[in-house]
């Protein structure tokens, strides 16, 4: 109660020192949100990609062009091969553009079809996953926030390019990918996916004998880049994708786009750090006199330096904890706000709330340390006689 009292004797001051906190805090919030949200859908993709290698049409879209998908038997021959899965990947709005972090697909395969070798936990929430056996039928498993946004249950209709599909599925959330995406049979995903490219090209094309991508999984032992070599070796016309070229290519850039966003919070919270030293040194020499009468007597320098250090950590810890109320209130309305589009930007997880907290309050304490221990070795005379 005490310190409380001294921060009261300020209240301009400390209030001001404690919303340039605030505002460090809020910003550590919301850019480590979204830093968490961009970790989790990269930890996502590294998860899907380990052990396994995807091979498209060279010159494609990052969901690949037409595919033949005899192309499968090719590389099912090559050694190290083990399982081949014929994939489609499209997007579900028609109008979307070609950038798929974020947005609503659509994935197709034969369930089953890896005979065990998928390794990416997809649970399901309610209903049922597909089964090898819906093959034919118009039958949907929908990602978790997918079936949230339209309200989806087991039981209902969902509308895919043009098709009505009974939703058989809901998956639990994994945070990743597939809570956007709509699962479906193969031969299904195959004929939507000629609607979607150009009719100068669908005209031609038999749904049936098209794939957008192929699924590889080496053999137990065998080197997935090794596998990825071998396949561009043998149809020169395939680009690959392994594991270890997922991490080179999103997890450099996501690394770099995590430093910019840390580093303006920290920038933020640096300038608040200053206010912290600011507010106390100049509290330190409007209480010259009663530091010295506290010296005087028998206060020792180890007391003075608690006792102002404990007021510097409180105005970290107050201005902590509004900064996080108040990012933490952002997150929640930015993430509601956007479910309705899929966009959901923002994680807060406990860990980043309690660093910030924790941070708040460590930085509050080291900034009020040097004019406490200043304070400290003040002359008790020389302080008693300061004007």
């Amino acid at each position: 109660m005490r310190i409380l009292h001294d921060l009261g004797r300020r209240k301009g001051r400390t209030t001001l020192t404690i919303l340039g906190i605030t505002i460090g805090i809020w910003a550590l919030v919301v850019f480590g949100s979204m830093a968490n949200k961009i970790n989790a859908l990269v930890a996502g993709g590294s998860e899907f990609y380990a052990g396994k290698v995807t091979a498209t049409a060279k010159g494609g879209t990052g969901l690949g062009s037409p595919l033949a998908i005899s192309t499968a038997g090719l590389i099912g021959d090559l050694d190290g091969v083990d399982v081949v899965v014929p994939t489609v990947m499209m997007l579900m709005a028609d109008d979307a553009s070609g950038l798929t972090m974020g947005q609503q697909m659509i994935q197709g395969q034969v369930a089953g079809a890896d005979h065990g070798r998928e390794t990416f936990p997809l649970r399901v929430a309610a209903g049922r996953a597909l089964a090898p056996e819906d093959e034919g039928a118009n039958v949907a498993v929908l990602g978790s926030d997918l079936a949230r946004q339209g309200g989806f249950a087991v039981g209902d209709s969902i509308t895919l390019h043009g098709d009505s599909f009974e939703v058989v599925g809901i998956l639990e959330p994994t945070l990743t990918a597939p809570d956007q995406t709509a699962m479906v049979p193969l031969a299904a995903a195959q004929r939507l996916y000629v609607r979607t490219l150009p009719q100068i090209l669908a005209a031609d094309l038999d749904p049936t004998a098209i794939v957008s991508g192929l699924t590889v999984y080496p053999t137990v032992g065998t080197d997935p880049e090794a596998v990825a070599a071998e396949i561009e070796a043998a149809d020169p016309d395939l680009v690959t994708m392994t594991g270890q070229d997922f991490d080179r290519q999103i997890g450099s850039a996501t690394a770099i786009l995590n430093s910019i966003l840390v580093g303006i919070a920290l920038i933020s919270l640096a300038v608040g750090g200053l206010s912290v030293i600011n507010t106390m040194a100049m509290s330190v020499a409007e209480r010259t006199r009663e530091i010295g009468i506290k010296r005087a007597i028998g206060g020792s320098r180890r007391r003075i330096v608690r006792e102002l250090v404990a007021e510097s950590a409180l105005i970290g810890f107050l201005g902590g904890a509004t900064g996080l109320a108040l990012g933490a209130a952002l997150v929640l309305a930015a993430n509601e706000a956007g479910r309705a589009s899929g966009m959901v930007l923002f994680q807060l997880t406990p860990g980043t709330a309690l660093t910030a907290l924790g941070f708040s309050t460590a930085l509050g304490a080291l900034a009020g340390f040097v004019p406490a221990l200043r304070a400290a070795r003040l002359d008790p005379v020389a302080a008693l006689r300061y004007e």
